[in-house]
């Protein structure tokens, strides 16, 4: 786990508007900085970012957040990789309180690993410039050298210790941990890639980590990749995602494909949104990944055997990963088709019009469970309700795994109650209640910011919330047995102020920040929401002061009122209770008193 005071830290010291201009092109305007929003489409700037808060909110889509949830929601990081990017960034490294697994990989090791990497990558597509053979094999296969750079697309040499002439320590350990060269038992090494076309492999942060080989002419295996490595896991890593992260978000979904060529041939038409598994089939890890970018999945198979195979493995795959709110779809194409060549033959906008119109899991699922069954004959609906029983139960999003259960219920001409009997379906699960989601720290999934625009606060409670999140030292002034939890602002104020008062939040924290320490907790959306308002407005400092003593004056007034009717209903039950009068007398004298220093404030 990473400790909270250095992700408290981290952002003390980071500037936001660094962090996303490193990835969008800011204005400056007034006090803030503002961009087209890279989360959907725009023309005019609706995006903002607070330097003095620490915050960005775009007025268009809502989507909100720090330096950390920019990372996450702009690269698709998860919480600890977005962590420790911005570590990197200023050059610290990331702790690890104790009881945690210690790092695969030493920094020292993996830096050694990922500089390898990108030398050999310089030393390829160097090789590509004087390797005319190479370049016609690209030309027509019809790819641009504008899209070869795209992609970093090079060659490796047909020579058994080519990368020699990159590398004069042959013999240094990195390149045979990062998987460049083979090491016989007789200690001879030579290079694990010859007379390839070679595709760098890029995680989520755009560092190689892999290389992917295309072999030019006749031979065996056609496509080879790196093997594992510390760097490279085949079953968590996807070929361009990186260079498809813009198209997604214009596009609003991203197209898996299964090779390199089908990947870069699409992009030079024009459909930039692919990205590829590596010689795998579609994994969790890979399916967890593309939600990070986009709520709805478009799988892209070919239409022959082999790929309707490939299209189950990656439907059963998915079921553990499946949201309510997201959507995933299989597209299979015409027989003798692939990717490639379908885009060639018929164009992108036949693609993405297919695509479109992909068959969603639900269907594609019952499909294929329904081919070469006889759902006229008993036997044949209860082959059916057998075989999906294991799939559906499978199903994490509980909307969709109630749906499904009646449409198989419905072909087989069972009611639903006797299908989840018969094959011990569980009952719709619910969502994981705010307080059971996990600490930050521990790497789960983050929840995608609120994509509506919440109605600015109008009662004091929120107004007072507003206040707080601008000047959190203020919390100690606040009483917290005043504040009302009746609502969900009045419940992140009794957080904030507890957390105060136990030394857990800062008062020279910046809005960011202090949002930070509240993430996923039952007050960590309200907080973000109400943070979001303040990031082009603020209360007029010189109202400030006189607004949080009315308020907190209002509160009392209440909290007086309250006590004045509970004891006017005891002395109504038992009118002989002089104690409860003598208090109904100080009550009222407190209250005419707070009554008149709010008048005599306001002459």
């Amino acid at each position: 786990m990473i400790p909270q005071s250095f992700i408290q830290d981290l952002l003390s010291r980071v500037d936001i508007v660094d962090v996303i201009e490193r990835h969008l092109t800011l204005k400056k305007g007034g006090a803030n900085y503002f961009a087209c929003c890279p989360f959907h489409g725009e023309k005019t700037p609706s995006f903002s970012i607070s330097p003095a808060k620490q915050f960005y909110h775009c007025f268009g889509c809502g989507v909100h957040g720090n330096a950390i949830g920019f990372l996450m929601e702009y690269s698709g990081l998860s919480f600890i990789e977005a962590v420790t990017e911005l570590a990197r960034q200023i050059g610290v490294e990331v702790p690890r309180e104790s009881g945690t697994s210690a790092p695969q990989i030493a920094k020292g090791e993996q830096d050694a690993l990922l500089e390898a990497m990108n030398t050999a990558a310089r030393f390829y597509r160097e090789q590509l410039k004087h390797h005319p053979a190479a370049v016609d094999y690209l030309k027509r296969r019809g790819l641009t050298g504008e899209i070869a750079a795209r992609f970093g697309i090079g060659y490796a040499p047909d020579g058994w210790q080519a990368l020699a002439e990159a590398f004069p320590a042959y013999d240094a350990k990195a390149l045979l941990e990062a998987g460049l060269v083979i090491e016989n038992e007789a200690g001879r090494r030579y290079d694990r890639f010859r007379d390839r076309i070679m595709f760098p492999i890029q995680d989520r942060r755009g560092r190689i980590i892999a290389f992917g080989g295309r072999i030019i002419g006749e031979g065996e295996p056609k496509y080879l990749n790196s093997p594992e490595t510390p760097l490279f896991e085949k079953g968590r890593e996807l070929y361009g995602l990186t260079q498809a992260q813009q198209a997604i978000r214009e596009n609003g979904f991203v197209l898996v494909v299964e090779g390199y060529m089908d990947v870069v041939s699409l992009a030079q038409y024009g459909v930039g949104n692919a990205v590829a598994t590596l010689g795998t089939a579609t994994t969790p890890a890979h399916l967890k990944s593309l939600l990070r970018f986009s709520d709805r999945i478009v799988f892209c198979f070919d239409g022959d055997k082999a790929g309707r195979k490939a299209a189950w493995r990656a439907l059963e795959a998915s079921l553990e990963s499946l949201r309510d709110d997201a959507t995933l779809a299989f597209l299979l194409l015409p027989e003798k088709h692939d990717p490639d060549s379908f885009v060639r033959a018929e164009g992108a906008e036949a693609l993405l019009k297919a695509a479109a119109s992909a068959t969603p899991l639900a269907a594609f699922l019952l499909s294929e469970l329904s081919t070469d069954i006889d759902l006229g004959s008993a036997e044949g609906r209860a082959r059916l309700v057998h075989d999906a029983a294991p799939l559906i139960r499978r199903i994490a999003a509980p909307v969709l795994k109630l749906q499904l259960t009646k449409q198989v219920a419905e072909l087989a001409g069972m009611t639903q109650a006797e299908v989840e009997s018969v094959c011990g379906l569980a009952a719709p699960l619910r969502p994981p209640a705010r307080d059971e989601e996990p600490p930050p720290w521990s790497g789960s999934r983050p929840a995608r910011p609120p994509q509506h625009r919440r109605p600015r606060p109008t009662s004091p409670i929120a107004a007072l919330l507003r206040l707080a999140l601008q000047h959190p030292g203020w919390l100690a002034r606040l009483p917290v047995d005043l504040v009302p939890g009746d609502d969900e602002h009045g419940r992140a104020l009794i957080a904030l102020i507890d957390a105060m008062s136990i030394g857990d939040v800062d008062p020279t924290w910046g809005l960011g920040t202090l949002v930070e320490r509240f993430r996923n907790t039952p007050h960590g959306d309200t907080l973000s929401a109400v943070a979001a308002e303040l990031v082009d407005s603020d209360y007029d400092e010189a109202t400030a002061e006189d607004f949080l003593e009315d308020t907190v004056r209002k509160l009392q007034i209440d909290a007086i009122e309250r006590e004045i009717r509970a004891v006017t209903e005891r002395i109504r039950t038992d009118g002989h209770d002089a104690e409860a009068r003598q208090r109904l007398k100080e009550l009222f004298v407190d209250k005419r008193n707070l009554s008149e220093s709010s008048k005599t404030k306001n002459l």
